[in-house]
């Protein structure tokens, strides 16, 4: 036994980040958006959470939009979250177990998003949101379609409902 000892490559097998998406991440992504959106939109605007905008984005800034929050928001969270904290508890306490705990984390991780203190609403939504983004990762097991699925989510809020 050594003091440090070396990690196998295995240890993180099955993160599913390679950057090469893939037609079947964008059906995976939409459809976890298309279960989410029902919910998180009925509960925050019940809750005084969100709130529709009153006009309409332009579409230029609704393409560049996507992309930027695909690459510098989503990916990297869902690697940490999915990839990397998901894969990981799932096999010290199992797939459903470490789902939910890893949502939990994700919604407490956005505590003082637009307030000054906890803000619970934000936390409950971002835990919801952190199970479907958890279920379009263990599918296959790729953050792309949990990644798709994030940058769909936070697109569609700033856009129309922040």
């Amino acid at each position: 036994s050594t003091l440090f000892p070396t990690r196998r490559s295995s240890d993180l097998s099955g993160a599913g980040f390679d950057l090469r998406l893939r037609w079947r991440d964008l059906g995976i992504g939409l459809r976890e958006f298309t279960f989410y959106a029902p919910i998180a939109i009925a509960l925050g605007l019940s809750i005084g959470f969100l709130h529709l905008h009153e006009s309409w984005p332009r579409l230029p800034k609704l393409a560049g939009a996507f992309p930027f929050t695909f690459f510098f928001i989503a990916a990297p969270e869902e690697l940490f979250f999915r990839g990397w904290l998901q894969n990981l508890l799932e096999r010290r306490i199992g797939r459903l177990r470490a789902l939910f705990a890893t949502a939990a984390l994700f919604g407490l991780s956005h505590w003082n998003k637009r307030a000054v203190h906890f803000n619970w609403r934000y936390v409950l939504l971002a835990a919801i949101t952190g199970i479907f983004y958890g279920r379009a990762w263990r599918q296959e097991r790729r953050v792309g379609a949990s990644s798709i699925t994030h940058a769909t989510v936070d697109t569609v809020w700033s856009f129309w409902l922040r």
